[in-house]
C-alpha cells in the first residue's frame, strides 16, 4: 500500500463518504452510529503491518497502512533529544494510545541508549495482549493504564499522538494527566477546530484502509490549553508532519487543523 491510500482519510469526496462529519451533542449518540475504535479488524491490520516493519519487510506503518518511505515526526524527535539532554540521562517514555508501538518503530533509529531507557505503550486491553505476545522486548513494553505503567516505571516524558481526540471524556483525562505531574508532555497530531467550542464528529475510514467509524473530537485550542497553564509552560508548538492535516475538513468545510505542543512542568523548566 502507498501513501496516497492514507491521504484519503483526510479527503472528503463529492459523495461525502469518508472523513469527519456532524456536530453531535453527546458521545453516546455519536458512538451509537459507529463501529467503534475497538473493532477487531483494526487490531488485526495493525498487527500485520507492524510485523512487516519489525521483520524489515516494510519501512514504515501508520494507522495500519504500510508506506514505501518514512515520514519522520521531527518535532517529536527534536523534543525527545532536548528532554534527554536536559535530564542528562535516557528517558522513560509513556506513549498513550501508541497502538502496537507504531511511533516507537518510526523513530527507533534515533532512540539510542542515551535517549530512551524504555518506551511504554498504554493501550486498550486487546492491544496490550497482542503487543506483549508479538512486540514486547527489553525497551518496548505494554500496559493497560497509566497507573499500571507508573507502578513499575517512573515516567519522564509522555507522548500523546492523535489519541486524546478519541477519548469519551478528553477534558476529564487531561485534568488527570496534569495531576500526575509528569516532567514533559508532548501532544502531536491533535485535532482542533476554528470554532468557539469543542466539536464532536464521526470519522469514517475508507474501506481500503479498514472498514470502521468512530467518534472524534475537534478541540477549541484555548480550552484545551487551559488545563495546563497552572503547572506547565509551552516549550514549543508545531503543525502536523502528516501531509494534508494542516487543514482538516468537517462536512466538507475547512474548519479544523492538526497541531502539536511540547509542555514542560514549571518545576523543571
Amino acid at each position: 500500500m502507498i501513501r496516497s491510500l492514507f491521504r484519503k482519510k483526510n479527503k472528503v469526496d463529492t459523495g461525502k463518504k469518508y472523513g469527519w462529519f456532524g456536530h453531535y451533542p453527546s458521545w453516546e449518540q455519536a458512538y451509537r452510529e459507529t463501529s467503534g475504535y475497538d473493532a477487531a479488524i483494526i487490531l488485526e491490520k495493525t498487527r500485520y503491518a507492524l510485523l512487516q516493519v519489525k521483520s524489515g519487510n516494510a519501512v514504515y506503518e501508520r494507522d495500519s497502512v504500510l508506506f514505501d518511505k518514512k515520514q519522520y515526526p521531527f518535532p517529536l524527535i527534536t523534543f525527545l533529544l532536548h528532554s534527554a539532554l536536559k535530564e542528562n540521562r535516557p528517558l522513560h517514555i509513556l506513549d498513550f494510545g501508541g497502538s502496537l508501538g507504531s511511533t516507537y518503530y518510526q523513530v527507533k533509529e534515533f532512540l539510542g541508549p542515551n535517549v530512551c531507557a524504555s518506551w511504554n505503550v498504554v493501550e486498550q486491553a486487546h492491544y496490550v495482549t497482542c503487543g506483549k505476545e508479538y512486540f514486547q522486548d527489553a525497551v518496548l513494553r505494554f500496559f493497560s493504564s497509566v497507573e499500571e505503567c507508573l507502578s513499575e516505571i517512573e515516567i519522564d516524558f509522555v507522548l500523546l499522538s492523535s489519541s486524546v481526540q478519541y477519548l469519551k471524556d478528553p477534558h476529564e483525562f487531561l485534568q488527570k494527566l496534569v495531576s500526575f505531574g509528569f516532567k514533559y508532555l508532548l501532544f502531536d497530531r491533535t485535532a482542533f477546530v476554528n470554532e468557539p467550542a469543542d466539536r464532536l464528529t464521526i470519522q469514517h475510514i475508507p474501506p481500503e484502509i479498514y472498514e470502521a467509524s468512530y467518534p472524534s473530537w475537534f478541540f477549541n485550542e484555548k480550552r484545551f490549553l487551559s488545563h495546563f497553564h497552572r503547572k506547565y509552560v509551552i516549550g514549543g508548538e508545531f503543525s502536523s508532519y502528516v501531509p494534508g492535516e494542516s487543514v482538516m475538513r468537517i462536512d466538507g468545510r475547512s474548519v479544523g487543523y492538526s497541531k502539536g505542543f511540547y509542555l514542560i512542568n514549571k518545576h523543571y523548566a
